[in-house]
This record gives C-alpha cells, structure tokens and sequence, in this order.
C-alpha cells in the first residue's frame, strides 16, 4: 500500500521480475498497465527516445506525428526498469529529473508533460559498489 519507487537487487534467475510483478498486482494498480523494459537490451542511441518519446522532427526518421515514450504509455501503471545498471550516465540524470518531478520531457521538446506510473528498477549488480566507481 505505498506508492514508493523499489529497487529489487539479486543474482540473475531468482526472481526479480516475478516480485516486481506481484508487487504491481498486489498494489492500487494492478487494473492498469505494467510494462517492464530491459536497459540493457535497448541500444544506447535509442533507450532515450524509447523510454521519454520524440516530438516531430526531433530526428532524423522520427516519425512526423511525434511519439510517446514507454514511461508515458504506463501512465497510472507500473514500470519496471530491469537492468537498470545498464543505463548509461548522462541518461541516469533524465531519469532522476522524471523520479523526483514525476514529469518528463520528450527528446527535441520543450514543454515537461506529468506522468503517474511507479517505478520498480532491478539488477543483479551491486549499486552501492558502481556508484563507488562513478559508474
């Protein structure tokens, strides 16, 4: 019953998702969507675009209407951000810009849209250990 950003760490295979997903199902969201999204499977040129959404003409073969990020489309949900020990620095501080104003901004806009979605992020890295290192 709390509306807290989770940060699930474990080895690969014990379960990660699964607790995310029981989590999203046991909350006051389980009737709206829960997307989860691989950080390490999205390439870096295109995790930008695909988590915070383009505004026309933001680049070159962007779509002419624009498009929503997947953190826009689970507006209400939940998001699950696995792997998130692969998401690169510079796009770290996009991120903690959406957790601490629950607002985002799409690549090549200007104006900051609010979105409602929960954030759960898992890894099966050591945080505390890459923060260390400035990774």
């Amino acid at each position: 019953d709390t509306e807290s950003t989770i940060i699930i760490e474990g080895e690969t295979g014990v379960g990660k998702s699964m607790l995310a997903r029981y989590i999203h199902n046991t909350s006051n969201r389980n009737e709206k969507k829960m997307m989860e999204i691989n950080c390490g499977a999205i390439p870096e040129a295109l995790l930008e675009s695909e988590l915070f959404g383009y505004v026309s003409g933001a680049f070159t073969g962007a779509d002419r209407k624009g498009k929503a990020g997947l953190i826009e489309t689970c507006e209400g949900g939940t998001l699950l951000l696995d792997e998130i020990s692969e998401l690169p620095l510079l796009l770290q501080v996009k991120l903690l810009h959406f957790l601490q104003n629950r607002k985002i901004t799409r690549v090549g806009g200007t104006e900051e849209i609010p979105v409602n979605v929960r954030v759960i992020a898992a890894t099966n890295k050591t945080l505390e250990t890459l923060v260390e290192k400035g990774e």
